[in-house]
C-alpha cells in the first residue's frame, strides 16, 4: 500500500474552510474536472475523466475538522482511503489531503488529482 499527502495553506479561517471541505456533498464546488455529481446515502457518485467514481463516507469529525472516505467503485484500485484535515495556521489554515492506495502505482495519480483540488480550493478563497 502506497501512502502520501498533499497540503496547502489557505488565507481563510479554519472554520470557514471546514464549512466547504467538511461537506461531503460539496466537493463539486472545489474539485476540478467534475462532469456530474450526486449523493446516494453515504456515497457520492462523481463523473469525471470519462468514469463514474463511487466514494463512501467513512467518518466526519467537526471537532478535529477531519473527513475520511474511500473509493469503492469506478477506479482500478484494490483499496483506497483518504482523509482531509483542516488546521489553523497563522491567520489562515492548512488543509492536508492524505491517502493510502493499492496498487502502489495509483498513488501518483491520486496525489496529483488531490493537489489540483487543493489548488482550486485555495484559489476559491483568494477570490473572495
Amino acid at each position: 500500500m502506497a501512502e502520501g499527502a498533499v497540503d496547502v495553506t489557505v488565507g481563510a479561517a479554519a472554520d470557514k474552510v471546514w464549512e466547504k471541505v467538511g461537506d461531503f456533498g460539496g466537493v463539486a464546488e472545489f474539485f476540478p474536472g467534475i462532469d456530474s455529481f450526486r449523493l446516494e446515502g453515504d456515497d457520492r457518485i462523481i463523473g469525471m475523466f470519462g468514469m463514474e467514481i463511487r466514494e463512501r463516507l467513512l467518518s466526519r469529525d467537526d471537532a478535529t475538522r477531519s473527513i475520511s472516505y474511500s473509493v469503492v467503485d469506478g477506479v482500478p484500485v484494490d483499496s483506497h482511503r483518504a482523509t482531509i484535515t483542516v488546521e489553523p495556521e497563522g491567520d489562515g489554515s492548512k488543509v492536508t489531503w492524505s491517502y493510502a492506495v493499492t496498487p502502489d502505482e495509483m498513488a501518483p495519480i491520486f496525489g496529483d488529482t488531490y493537489k489540483a483540488a487543493l489548488a482550486s480550493l485555495e484559489n476559491g478563497f483568494s477570490q473572495t
